[in-house]
């Protein structure tokens, strides 16, 4: 059995939107942030830093989101990435690396400088610093983005999930998209998969 450690809207809302898509039986356990759950001893065993996702597959235990998703697309949807050696998986992979370097980067700047560090070391000053350059990685998300529903041709890929998660990230951290992004976004959004991802992490916390 499939089992992904999560909390609701963090990053692993990328697997479980993922695994939605896929049609895999698969079980959602709740690590309560909010209640320190993720420091335990218990979940430390499975997550060296006690970060949100991991994923647990039989004999294997996989952390950082990205990697998860590429190990659920290559052992159980290889659809949902593009043929190795091909063009588009050369581009693929140049979409995630930078969604996951450049894109995400200065807005998890602000989530540490706004709740996740210790307070005493958060710099109110690299909010505006993360907002400049977010603005420049998104102008160049912008103008990579093809005129088709997707990132990658006509089909979803992991890179999908990752951009569209990313800039839901910018949206609820005050960050104004370019038209074209806006657009991809609100488009990903009205998936089902993701619809009954975001119902399966809420009824778990309401359970909790």
């Amino acid at each position: 059995m499939i089992t992904l450690y999560g909390y609701p809207r963090s990053r692993s809302l990328r697997v479980s939107w993922l695994l939605e898509e896929s049609g895999l039986d698969w079980q959602y356990h709740l690590v309560d942030l909010m209640k320190g759950e993720h420091k335990s001893p218990n979940y430390q065993a499975l997550s060296h830093q006690g970060k949100v996702p991991t994923l647990t597959d039989n004999d294997i235990t996989l952390c950082e989101s990205s990697a998860i998703c590429f190990y659920i697309a290559e052992k159980y949807v290889p659809q949902w990435i593009p043929k190795p050696g091909t063009t588009e998986s050369a581009l693929h992979h140049q979409w995630v690396s930078f969604i996951i370097s450049e894109l995400e980067q200065p807005l998890w700047s602000m989530g540490k400088h706004k709740f996740a560090l210790p307070e005493q070391i958060r710099l109110p000053e690299m909010l505006a610093v993360a907002s400049w350059e977010f603005k420049k990685a998104a102008q160049t998300a912008e103008a990579w983005l093809p005129d088709s529903d997707y990132v990658i041709g006509r089909s979803p890929s992991i890179a999908d999930i990752l951009l569209a998660h990313t800039l839901n990230w910018a949206v609820k951290f005050e960050q104004k998209l370019p038209t074209k992004l806006e657009k991809y976004r609100q488009k990903l959004n009205q998936r089902p998969a993701l619809m009954r991802a975001l119902n399966k992490e809420q009824q778990a916390l309401g359970e909790h």
